[in-house]
């Protein structure tokens, strides 16, 4: 776990950084800047974006990680790489050839309940080309273990660009419809960024010589595809519907929520930047011991770091929706339900590499696509009853019957168990702590009753956890980060 350790968490770091950045625009710049309108406008469009950046990239970026290792010499991943680099142009060809004349038709049935999405709906799939292709550059820098670029370019340089549209928005610069047009080129801008930067890692250069085992390579580029769309729609196709059911303001309220719920998941997404091509690696190489080991370790240190952070949030909860407009507290019953949603995706630690890297990658798609139209009907059963609370119990549902069905798999089928004892240990301290904190509201401004807070259920957690020594691989983190601060604090 040496290199997992090291490399994620400086991708912890980095996403941290970019969440907080992401958080000044989520909880103060969109709500104040950009208004409830174009907020929920943003959100529609990247979510759309994101539900079909699969088909973009023709699912190739996964792909990637899984034959990569399978390659012995450099002419050899050569080939590969161009091979992979052309399979999109089979679904974007295409598209551009046909895409104009249903346009029209398109738009008018994604604007029929917001009139205002139809003028932008062109930016949906250029959105959507720009974060396909810039998946594809970042595994192949990850496939070489060089993880940390792309992490700072995805969570930090998206943000910083963002940041700087809304403050052009807020000086008067721009207005909204000119912030929509930039969001698209800050897409742009992060696509060539890495591009740059995966050629520098390996020279990617072009021929078109094709690896021995290009059909293989096509058969599971578009099974991952299907499985990479349905994953997609399970996360952000709630966003979607809700502008087909309801006003698009309420995709503002809903956003804030899930983006207060997804800092959960922020440990998971910075460990699995590295722990994915070792996965694979492991599987075609068959260490299945390793494995183990590996989905054992990754599923108690995410449960535990991931659930230090949900119980941070649920425990100041209140005091974070106090530093937003009213209109917005409606989402808090949201943050609990996708909070608990992302919760248990962490208990699966690295579940999803070692599925997408299996043999049963194909049967699990099929149960995922059945998993996807309960998602649609949910949703649209659902939202309008209850508003964006249904879209969450929807979301909640179908994640939930997703992540068991691909656990079953892993424990049934390839005989891999990532709970023992100390993952019942670690969810009995994370109630202990929210039920002793969560009560404690101090007379005090939110960000004072935020930091009190935040430091009390750290203690009490994080101490618990180091006392127990539930985990030694968080026990090493907490040392580390421990002897960084003592070093800092003797240098001064």
């Amino acid at each position: 776990m040496g290199i997992i350790i090291k490399q994620s968490i400086r991708n912890t770091l980095i996403t941290y950084i970019g969440f907080a950045i992401g958080a000044a625009n989520t909880l103060f710049m969109y709500p104040h800047f950009l208004g409830k309108t174009f907020y929920g406008l943003t959100g529609y469009l990247l979510s759309s974006a994101n539900v079909i950046m699969p088909l973009m990239a023709f699912g190739v970026h996964n792909t990637l990680v899984k034959f990569f290792s399978e390659y012995k010499t450099e002419t050899e991943k050569r080939h590969f790489l161009h091979y992979i680099l052309l399979l999109p142009l089979l679904f974007l060809i295409p598209l551009a050839l046909i895409g104009p004349f249903f346009y029209e038709t398109i738009a008018q049935f994604l604007s029929r309940e917001n009139p205002i999405i139809h003028e932008y709906v062109w930016q949906i799939p250029i959105i959507g080309l720009c974060m396909g292709y810039f998946e594809i550059f970042y595994a192949w820098v990850k496939v070489h273990l060089q993880s940390v670029f792309g992490s700072f370019i995805k969570e930090i340089g998206l943000r910083i660009l963002i940041s700087i549209l809304l403050y052009g928005v807020y000086f008067g610069l721009m207005s909204p419809e000119d912030f929509l047009t930039g969001l698209m080129w800050v897409y742009a801008i992060a696509m060539l960024l890495m591009v740059f930067y995966a050629h520098r890692v390996q020279p990617i250069g072009f021929s078109w010589q094709f690896p021995n085992n290009k059909k293989a390579v096509l058969l599971y580029s578009l099974f991952i595809i299907l499985s990479g769309s349905i994953a997609n729609l399970l996360l952000d196709i709630d966003k979607n519907m809700i502008g087909q059911y309801i006003k698009i303001e309420n995709i503002a309220y809903y956003s804030v929520a899930i983006f207060i719920a997804t800092v959960i998941s922020v440990p998971s997404r910075a460990m699995h930047q590295i722990t994915y091509p070792i996965t694979a690696k492991l599987m075609n190489e068959g260490q299945f011991d390793a494995l183990n080991d590996l989905y054992k370790k990754t599923s108690l240190t995410l449960q535990i770091v991931g659930g230090w952070v949900f119980v941070g949030i649920l425990v100041n909860i209140d005091s974070i929706y106090a530093l937003l407009p009213a209109d917005y507290a409606q989402g808090i019953p949201v943050v609990f339900i996708i909070g608990f949603s992302k919760y248990i995706d962490l208990l699966l630690g690295n579940n999803n590499a070692i599925i997408f890297n299996s043999p049963y990658y194909r049967a699990v798609l099929f149960l995922g696509l059945f998993l996807a139209i309960l998602c649609v009907s949910l949703n649209a059963l659902f939202i309008p009853k209850w508003q964006i609370l249904g879209s969450a119990i929807a979301t909640l549902i179908s994640i939930f019957l997703y992540s068991l069905a691909k656990w079953g798999f892993v424990v049934f089928k390839m005989k891999l168990y990532p709970f023992t004892k100390q993952t019942a240990y670690s969810f009995l301290l994370l109630v202990a702590s929210f039920a002793l904190v969560y009560p404690w509201d101090l007379p005090v401004i939110p960000l004072i009753n935020i930091g009190i807070k935040t430091t009390l259920v750290s203690c009490i957690y994080l101490g618990s956890h180091y006392f127990l020594k539930l985990s030694p691989d968080v026990n090493n983190i907490i040392n580390q980060s421990w002897g960084m601060f003592c070093s800092v604090i003797n240098k001064k």
